[in-house]
């Protein structure tokens, strides 16, 4: 498959066949990814603990059959404290734990049996948490170490270059890609407003056309937000990029459902919507983020509702309420960020069928645009 010039070629320098990166939270599809050709790039925020995932990437050396594969953690650029979920939690005002309770409450989400653990869902939010999982990453096999929220400090990137490991960094605006790039970033994922998750207000179609003329000369460049098929991939390499990275598609992989409570209810909800049944909401996490609309998003946008915390308060605000969510297992209570790609798909299917037929209307898409 053909990609774009620049420095270098996307698949050479992470050992790939297929020049698509596929970031998730599950080490199922994350190994699907990797053995179909492609990157899979495994979300790390969910593990509060070092060795829970020590013990995950020892299971992805094991069922990658070799391949390549990656790790992304989440350093906010400006975390408005840090310390222990305890210290957190005095920062975040009662009338924010009264509205969370109310609203569970109202929508008839039960509590979970035991109660669970005081911070949990927050800690890999926090920059302490997320150095320690660079670590743990490095004691293993990873290709490529990106970051959620922009540029790694700088002696994460010489720790990961000293490992002969390349950095990513999502990027919304060019001047985040440039300042990314002088940061000694290698590549840059120029994330659009469709995207899901943590995403900037600048469309794909406008975004990433600027970053490669902004940094591709010095750093390769990913094209990230409303990617879901063959012709979109294409679509991605003709305005420039190296490759494109993609993460709301895989939500409706056939493996996602190993091991994740609510999986089925998420993979319902996603069925039934539209593109343009997603929301930008700092709800979520403190920050901006595209999530699939439920009652959940539209109870925090009622004139009543407090404003969102910053990060990481909110998410330590609503990290109990999330797992709730998805214990409870009703498709209308969601709390799942998505990207306005999901109105495209109306089925769920293994990974290695997807991938076989991304790069297959992505040859055909080539092909067509050659005729011009």
């Amino acid at each position: 498959m053909a990609t774009a010039t620049g420095q270098g070629d996307i698949r050479d320098r992470l050992g790939i066949e297929h020049p698509i990166v596929g970031f998730t939270p599950s080490e199922h599809v994350a190994a699907a990814i990797s053995r179909a050709g492609g990157l899979g790039v495994l979300g790390c925020v969910r593990f509060n603990d070092a060795e829970e995932l020590d013990a995950t990437l020892d299971w992805l050396d094991a069922n990658t059959d070799g391949k390549p594969y990656g790790v992304d953690v989440v350093m906010p650029m400006n975390a408005p404290t840090e310390g222990s979920a305890i210290d957190l939690s005095t920062l975040i005002p009662q009338e924010h734990r009264d509205f969370v309770d109310r609203t569970l409450e109202e929508l008839g989400v039960p509590a979970l049996p035991g109660g669970v653990a005081e911070g949990a869902g927050v800690l890999g939010w926090l920059h302490s948490v997320a150095r320690a999982q660079v670590d743990v990453a490095l004691r293993h096999r990873p290709a490529l170490i990106a970051n959620a929220l922009g540029s790694p400090p700088k002696d994460v990137i010489d720790e990961a270059h000293a490992a002969g490991v390349p950095v990513a960094a999502l990027a919304g605006r060019v001047v985040h890609a440039q300042r990314q790039v002088d940061d000694g970033v290698d590549i840059v994922v120029a994330q659009g407003h469709e995207a899901g998750g943590h995403t900037g207000e600048i469309t794909s179609m406008v975004l990433l056309p600027e970053v490669v003329d902004a940094v591709g000369d010095r750093a390769l460049v990913l094209g990230a937000g409303g990617i879901g098929c063959g012709r979109q991939v294409a679509a991605a390499l003709a305005l420039g990029a190296s490759g494109v990275w993609m993460g709301s598609a895989w939500l409706l992989a056939e493996e996602y459902g190993k091991g994740f409570p609510g999986s089925a209810a998420m993979q319902d909800a996603l069925l039934h919507a539209s593109s343009s049944d997603t929301v930008r909401s700092r709800i979520y996490s403190g920050k901006p983020a595209r999530l699939l609309r439920s009652r959940w998003s539209e109870a925090w946008a009622a004139p009543d509702a407090p404003e969102p915390l910053p990060m990481p308060l909110q998410n330590l605000l609503v990290a109990e309420a999330h797992l709730r969510i998805s214990a409870a297992e009703d498709p209308g209570v969601i709390a799942m960020p998505a990207g306005q790609i999901i109105g495209r798909f109306d089925r769920i299917r293994p990974v290695a069928d997807m991938m076989a037929d991304l790069v297959e209307e992505t040859r055909t898409a080539i092909a067509r645009l050659a005729a011009f």
